[in-house]
């Protein structure tokens, strides 16, 4: 037990630095989101304190100068890269030209154009986890926002008499043209100081996008000429191709493209139809999350031929967490072996970057990808799917990631059994039981609630794994020890009555909840992109039919350990349970290296088997050989003690 706690110690520290560094990282973002947000707000309203050199608003240019003059505050805040000290340059000269009342015309490009540097070096996420429910934000704007705008978006609200400044007409064509989807996300979330607008923060992150969503249609006709745009022209869907464009364009600059008037009827189809966008996504086989990691790709080689290899290593990280990685369980359950090889070519990418290789190296490897990802778009097609290939997926998802859980539950189970200790059988099936509601619960937040990230969920899988694999490596250890001639006796003659007490029982349950929820929570997540992507029944078929066949396993698994002797079901045990440990380690470790927190160190003759834990990369590798060192350790160490306590006895 001592042991336990040590170990349960290790992890709850490993799990705070995560969790501080998240904390540092988070601030990290918002000083980004808010000095963009600052910027943003400049291009747009400047021009109402500012005319031909003079003031025109007093009260205007006071804002606009405050304004600009925390863009600089946050710039200079941000982790130091080799991009931070031109950004904070290029923030100065801003800061300058609206402090000599430059032109608006000026101020305005300069103000996008620094707002579009500091994304590019330090890249956050821009656009909303799933699409917003445009009813939810009908309903919001109607309680939250009509009393000061107007139930039309006017700005003509009972509560706006008396404001000052006065609230923003959302009906300002002129004005919401140059407003972005985003950019109004960013003012609910934080409101605007110096005005009557209160950060709406206490909303969920999708109330706030949905809120965003409805107040940017007002100031556009509800036309049918803007559908028959979209659907009649491939080159405009090329253009929009997701809700990362969508949400980060504005009405102006599309009309550089297509017009001013087309571009205000295409805006007011999507923004009231932004499923409109996902349905090219789909279409396209996932392609607008595989754009975004396209995006990304190309930005980090222009990050690494500037010599800022801090921003292209970060670029090349949130191509993986932002772009990849939220379609990695639709292609799992499609090509597993494509999906395999994309995680092998991104991690070498990242190596590549962090070695320090010539930029044309990093620009081969990109291109490798590019390759891969034009074909796990043909592969996420709905051409590519049929009902069998989602049976075939939902199934085998189940079967492989049950019978992890499995082995270790019905190990557990035996144990108890062969102890005369079956009343505490059931702190087992509470765990796994628990598990499996954890595991909903957790999806159901996820996907109604907060949205977890990419590096979220490898942080879960990963820290998840590399406990459950120290867990089982002193579980291993000890049945190894109690293996041994007369071990098992003693121990029931010494220890039993005392080890098997309430704390012990409480050990079986959190051990039986942790493998479980592990395994629960990523079968989840790969669920929800089958079902999306092919009929539900069909899943549900999948599913039932893994079930039925883990329930067959488990009950051969519990009659075979029931008529082994108990040294050869403590020896068989011990032996899978160190496998398991070793590849839960090699798992924790590569799920970590996605999210980030490890490096990346290619080792090329290694082939990929998840399944084993084993990953072409150093990291995993010594992870598994330490695990493999400690268990021979321990192999020995019980076969010492074993022959001194037969010599003493003799």
């Amino acid at each position: 037990m001592a042991m336990f706690k040590a170990i349960l110690h290790l992890i709850i520290v490993c799990a705070l630095a995560g969790a501080f560094t998240g904390t540092a990282h988070a601030s990290s973002d918002e000083d980004v989101r808010t000095a963009w947000r600052l910027l943003d707000y400049i291009a747009v309203d400047y021009r109402g304190a500012v005319e031909n050199g003079a003031i025109k608003s007093p009260t205007e240019y006071a804002e606009m100068a405050e304004f600009s003059r925390g863009v600089e505050t946050r710039i200079s805040a941000l982790p130091a890269s080799a991009s931070s000290g031109a950004l904070i340059n290029e923030a100065r000269a801003f800061g300058a030209m609206v402090a000599r009342k430059d032109d608006p015309a000026r101020v305005a490009v300069a103000a996008r154009a620094l707002g579009a540097h500091l994304l590019a070096a330090y890249p956050v996420t821009l656009a909303p986890a799933k699409l917003p429910d445009m009813a939810r934000g009908a309903t919001l704007f109607a309680s939250q926002c009509a009393a000061c705008h107007g139930a039309e978006g006017g700005g003509d609200g009972p509560a706006a008499k008396g404001l000052n400044p006065h609230p923003v007409a959302f009906t300002d064509v002129a004005r919401a043209r140059e407003r972005s989807v985003f950019a109004l996300y960013q003012v609910i979330d934080q409101g605007l100081d110096g005005t009557a607008m209160r950060s709406f923060s206490e909303l969920s992150p999708q109330d706030r996008w949905a809120l965003a969503f409805t107040v940017s249609q007002f100031a556009f006709p509800r036309t049918a000429e803007g559908e028959k745009l979209w659907q009649g022209d491939p080159a405009i869907r090329q253009a929009i191709p997701d809700l990362t464009r969508l949400t980060g364009m504005t009405p102006a600059a599309l009309a550089q493209q297509l017009g001013q008037d087309k571009a205000d009827a295409l805006m007011g189809f999507l923004r009231r139809h932004p499923e409109a966008t996902a349905a090219v996504q789909l279409g396209a086989g996932q392609g607008g999350s595989l754009a975004l990691t396209r995006e990304r790709l190309t930005q980090s080689l222009a990050a690494y031929r500037a010599g800022d290899r801090a921003a292209a290593s970060k670029l090349a990280l949130s191509a993986y967490l932002d772009g990849f990685e939220p379609v990695e369980p639709a292609l799992t359950a499609k090509n597993p072996e494509l999906m395999s090889r994309i995680e092998t070519e991104m991690g070498r990418l990242r190596a590549s970057i962090g070695r320090g290789d010539p930029p044309s190296a990093v620009a081969e490897q990109i291109d490798v990808l590019d390759n891969l990802f034009a074909s796990a778009e043909d592969a996420l097609s709905p051409g590519a799917t049929s009902a069998a290939s989602t049976f075939i997926g939902a199934f085998t998802i189940l079967l492989r990631e049950g019978v992890e859980a499995l082995l270790i539950v019905v190990a557990m189970i035996a144990f108890l059994r062969k102890a005369d200790r079956s009343e505490l059988i059931r702190h087992v099936h509470i765990g796994w039981i628990a598990a499996l509601l954890a595991g909903v619960i957790t999806w159901a937040i996820a996907t109604f609630l907060i949205g977890v990230s990419g590096a979220s969920r490898e942080l879960t899988e990963g820290f998840g794994s590399v406990f459950a694999a120290i867990v089982l490596l002193t579980v291993g250890i000890w049945m190894h020890g109690k293996s041994q001639a007369g071990e098992w006796q003693r121990y029931i003659d010494k220890t039993l009555g005392r080890a098997l007490t309430a704390k012990s029982a409480w050990f079986l349950l959190g051990l039986a909840f942790i493998v479980v929820y592990r395994e629960v929570f990523e079968t989840i997540l790969f669920y929800a992109a089958l079902t999306a992507q092919g009929s539900a029944v069909v899943v549900l078929a999948g599913a039932a039919a893994a079930s039925a066949l883990l329930a067959v396993l488990a009950w051969l698994m519990l009659k075979f350990s029931a008529r082994l002797p108990v040294s050869e079901f403590f020896r068989y045990s011990s032996a899978l349970i160190a496998v398991l440990a070793v590849v839960l380690a090699g798992k924790g470790v590569a799920a970590l290296q996605e999210a980030g927190l490890i490096g990346v160190s290619p080792l090329e003759m290694l082939p990929r088997m998840p399944v084993l834990g084993l990953f072409p990369s150093w990291q995993p590798v010594l992870a598994q050989l330490t695990v493999v060192a400690v268990l021979v350790w321990g192999s020995w160490f019980n076969d010492r003690r074993a022959k001194l306590q037969r010599s003493s006895a003799t």
